[in-house]
């Protein structure tokens, strides 16, 4: 790198509790500046500015992790090219994201913090146009897909199989982001909550969020033989290359999706390694697909599950505080291999919380946790023993 990582870390520490303000302008800069550049982005941009700003986050975390950042800018620069992002448009973006730096720095802006940040966006740029230019790279901008199948799996849950026109890549543990007709340019996050099929076929669990543009339109009017488009797959909360760790999977509501994937590839290829599963959700209506969970127990032998729930009065954030007290109670997690899948504000907490219990950083995974529930913390890389009288957990191997 030929610019200080130090200087872009020092200058990303001052803007970062700006984060509103910061992504606010660069957005008004940039169309402002290039009017035209506006139909590429949806009508709502608060996601948007969100994803961002996680973005630059992600970037500024792995500046002293050079293999990381690259993989990591290759996957970015790859999946741009759904929203039809050429190279002739990275100019425009670099010139209004040090606009947006500089005005968010204040006085503690330099010539040297200007010329940091203007080699270190030049790098990105390299990096993520050589991706999508990529002739070895036969992979589309985006993939085509059927719903083949719908599923009403709770209230406000429904289980989705696609079947993509052409083969989709990728492992299990990955997410992709997916738009329908019904919203164009409205991409959302969702994990791929199976292990590849030998049909090539692919399962999403979408919950309906409130007020959202496109999980409504998926639980509730999106029906087979309807076309969705996909993005390349993205993520990197896979399982470990070889690895014979105790694992432990943490998978709150929807978030057994991503769990379930893992749990399929653990089964077929090490159905021998020890794994426990703390499967939790916030109301009985939301603890869904145990049929599958009995599926997945008869197969793996040495494979546990715990599933609970809080009660009525544990108010909102129970699921949470049974998932603490069920983790303090182990107290120790060196040497494990972790994976949470869940609401963004659990899985940081609980990142957090495992981290003071000895696990290391590089085992506990996690997909991208967004910039929002970051912005007032300090800028970082990020034998079971379940003791039944002082935790409510419920022990359900078999779920009879």
């Amino acid at each position: 790198m030929a610019f200080d990582p130090a200087v872009v870390r020092a200058s990303f520490a001052v803007v970062e509790r700006r984060a509103d303000h910061l992504t606010t302008f660069f957005y008004a800069h940039l169309f402002n500046h290039n009017p035209g550049l506006r139909p590429l982005f949806p009508a709502r941009m608060h996601e948007q500015r969100d994803r961002m700003f996680a973005a630059l986050t992600r970037i500024v975390l792995r500046l002293d992790e050079p293999e990381r950042l690259v993989e990591y800018l290759r996957a970015l620069g790859r999946d741009h090219r759904k929203f039809q992002v050429a190279p002739e448009h990275y100019p425009a973006v670099g010139a209004s994201l040090i606009a947006a730096l500089r005005q968010c720095s204040g006085h503690s802006w330099t010539p040297e913090t200007e010329r940091a940040w203007t080699e270190a966006y030049a790098m990105i740029a390299r990096i993520m146009t050589g991706a999508a230019d990529d002739p070895l790279d036969d992979h589309p901008a985006w993939w085509e897909a059927e719903v083949a199948g719908r599923r009403r799996a709770a209230p406000d849950l429904v289980v989705l199989t696609l079947a993509p026109t052409r083969p989709y890549p990728f492992t299990a543990g990955q997410y992709l982001t997916l738009t329908s007709p019904r919203t164009p340019r409205v991409w959302r996050p969702y994990s791929l909550a199976n292990a590849p099929r030998p049909d090539g076929s692919l399962e999403l669990h979408v919950r309906r969020v409130p007020g959202g543009l496109l999980s409504p339109v998926l639980v509730e009017d999106v029906m087979p033989g309807e076309l969705l488009r996909l993005g390349p797959p993205l993520g990197e909360a896979v399982l470990a290359p070889a690895s014979d760790r105790p694992l432990l999977l943490v998978a709150a509501g929807s978030g057994w999706g991503q769990a379930k994937a893992l749990l399929e590839q653990l089964t077929a290829e090490q159905p021998e390694r020890e794994a426990t599963v703390l499967l939790a959700a916030r109301s009985a209506a939301g603890q869904y697909d145990l049929d599958t969970v009995r599926r997945l127990l008869t197969r793996n032998p040495r494979l546990r599950v715990l599933t609970a729930t809080p009660d009525r009065s544990a108010g909102p954030d129970g699921s949470t505080a049974l998932l603490r007290r069920t983790l303090l109670g182990h107290g120790d997690f060196r040497g494990w291999e972790v994976h949470l899948s869940g609401p963004p504000g659990l899985v940081s907490e609980l990142t957090e919380l495992l981290l003071t219990l000895g696990a290391a950083a590089g085992l506990v995974r996690h997909d991208p946790v967004p910039a929002t529930f970051n912005r007032n913390r300090p800028l970082t890389s990020s034998d079971w023993f379940l003791d039944r009288r002082d935790v409510p957990w419920i022990n359900r191997t078999d779920l009879g």
